[in-house]
């Protein structure tokens, strides 16, 4: 929907307002005419139901309003003596429509000083419910909302298993584009994994679903940063067509606002020319240089005449790295046990088995129940996944020879954006220089650029692109340049052999932006593996994510302020004992 066709679907909405309740409002001593003014008759609606009058606000919200129409029902029906139970489950189940029938056939008086305090203590309780859910709704949607890392495409600045708050008004919060949502979840409802939101999500239909066309332009509330490079930014994934993240399904397409939400560091921002160059992120022709909390993670060859052990490499704390055992003859019972831990397996010339794993290996208690004697392989050579500080280690390390780090040559093709490896050979390591759109700036369009552009243009800006031969056509006239409608941001993660990012899916829109991480409450290790495994990180929680120098936890300071917090509050109960 764009603004017009909203304007025309909320005057309907006052329409049906005003032939559903005139008469109410006559036996509560108004006008007929006060229910057909559009946001005034909201304001004395609150008046008859002795409500305040910013209630009215919370109805223009999107996702609020799908939790407060149903309490002005009830409440409505409940000021003119409709308080029994099955009158509140009709106006709900009716979509608040069983208030025409009051209106029109009931000859109901108008409770001018009605109690609000609910009658039961179960009332009592679902009140409470209730308006707890539209606050935290309300706090979710438009100032903070909770995420947990998944992935670990920036460690080791983030870790996998680390739990932030987000900050939606750093930036200016983005307002719901799907209107028809449970509230508080993101794309799938938690435990019954079904789609929390109501869409079209078939690319052949959605264009021309009734559905689809309940969704919001977009608008982005006024904020007081812009997003700046360096910045960790937590974005809808412009290419997701995932039913459900981590699952594999057929793809779908689906709302902005519903695409699963990815955090990485913006290195690159609207007008920029970005290149990587071995590796080094490179901005208008200089290294970018990263905040001294950035823990950036590279690959490096390892090498040691002595042979490198698992045992050093899990002392600095390496990773992504695999250790291989050697067994005798596995009976299948016993293969099977070790088969969860294992990503390979080899039969060795002398008749062994191979057994290949990520860094954790097989756990101790499994060996044992298995009763198995296996024997880890030392190579000379291994890959392993560093930060600087952990390299500069096994450099100081007489067990090492050396530590480099690899590198993809320039001119070697590894699958990354924009997919044309003729045109464009680029890898991890050496990639660009590419441009980064700014809103308003127009760019060459040619055979030869328009990959770049092409899901700019088509899928962002929505316009039809075809390319017919050296010719490119948007909207079916020939065009040989483009103006960007929005801004666009470069995304990677830290971990920089390990994350998949802008040098894959190419930019971010900036309707795509969703917030900045700003604090991080608790954090554990093993997060993947099961509740039962979880480890408390004790020295992350409490800290902060932006800033400068080694994080600080605040968890004491915390702590203190809830022991003084109960003890105020038990000193101010004992003393209005007292005096009573």
């Amino acid at each position: 929907m764009n603004g017009t066709q909203w304007i025309i679907f909320i005057l309907i909405i006052q329409v049906i307002h005003f032939l559903g309740t005139w008469k109410l409002y006559v036996k509560a001593g108004r006008k007929a005419w006060e229910a057909a003014i559009p946001i005034y008759n909201g304001v004395v609606l609150m008046k008859i139901i002795n409500r305040p009058w910013w209630w009215i606000l919370l109805l223009f919200l999107p996702i609020i309003n799908l939790l407060m129409f149903p309490v002005v029902w009830v409440e409505t029906i409940r000021s003119f003596g409709k308080s029994k139970l099955w009158d509140t489950w009709l106006v709900i189940l009716t979509l608040g429509f069983y208030i025409y029938y009051i209106n029109y056939t009931q000859d109901v008086n108008y409770i001018e000083d009605r109690s609000l305090k609910p009658r039961t203590g179960l009332g009592e309780w679902v009140s409470s419910i209730v308006f707890a859910i539209v606050a935290a709704t309300f706090v979710h949607t438009y100032f903070i909302q909770p995420y947990v890392i998944p992935t670990g495409s920036l460690e080791r600045t983030l870790r996998v298993g680390d739990f932030l708050f987000v900050s939606k008004f750093h930036y200016g919060a983005r307002v719901p584009m799907t209107t028809l949502a449970a509230p508080m979840v993101h794309d799938t409802i938690p435990g019954l994994k079904k789609r929390s939101y109501l869409a079209d999500v078939d690319p052949a239909t959605a264009k021309t679903s009734w559905i689809n066309k309940l969704q919001l332009p977009y608008l982005r509330l006024p904020g007081f940063q812009e997003v700046k490079k360096n910045d960790i930014v937590v974005f809808s994934l412009p290419s997701d067509t995932l039913y459900q993240f981590f699952k594999a399904q057929k793809p779908v397409k689906k709302p902005i606002d519903k695409k699963s939400n990815y955090v990485k560091r913006c290195v690159g921002t609207p007008g920029d020319s970005l290149a990587v160059i071995d590796g080094f992120v490179h901005i208008n022709g200089k290294q970018l240089q990263l905040s001294d909390r950035a823990k950036v993670m590279y690959n490096y060859n390892i090498y040691s005449q002595k042979g490198v052990s698992s045992r050093l490499l899990a002392e600095v704390d390496a990773s992504d790295y695999l250790r291989t055992y050697i067994s005798g003859n596995l009976t299948q019972n016993q293969y099977n046990a070790l088969a969860p831990y294992m990503i390979g397996a080899n039969r060795t010339t002398d008749g062994k088995v191979q057994l290949i794993t990520q860094e954790k290996g097989f756990p101790v208690e499994v060996i044992r129940q298995l009763r198995l004697s296996l024997t880890e392989e030392k190579p000379r050579s291994r890959i392993a996944n560093l930060t600087d500080e952990i390299a500069e280690k096994l450099r100081s390390s007489s067990d090492i020879d050396s530590v480099v780090r690899t590198n993809e040559p320039k001119g070697v093709y590894a699958g990354m954006f924009p997919q044309k490896p003729n045109l464009y050979p680029w890898n991890n390591d050496n990639f660009g220089p590419i441009y980064i759109p700014q809103a308003g700036a127009t760019v060459e369009i040619n055979h030869r650029t328009i990959p770049l552009y092409k899901k700019i243009i088509r899928d962002y800006e929505h316009n039809d692109v075809k390319v017919r031969g050296q010719k490119v056509f948007i909207n079916d006239e020939e065009a040989d340049s483009y103006t960007f409608k929005q801004d666009y941001y470069w995304m990677m993660g830290d971990n920089r052999d390990h994350s998949e990012d802008s040098r894959t899916w190419g930019y971010v829109p900036a309707d795509h932006i969703l917030g900045k991480p700003v604090f991080l409450w608790m954090s554990f290790d093993n997060f993947n593996e099961g509740l039962a495994k979880w480890k408390p990180r004790w020295e992350r929680v409490f800290t902060t994510v932006g800033g400068s120098g080694e994080p600080v936890s605040y968890r004491w300071y915390f702590v203190a302020a809830i022991v003084a917090w109960f003890a105020f509050d038990f000193i101010r109960k004992k003393r209005k004992k007292k005096q009573a």
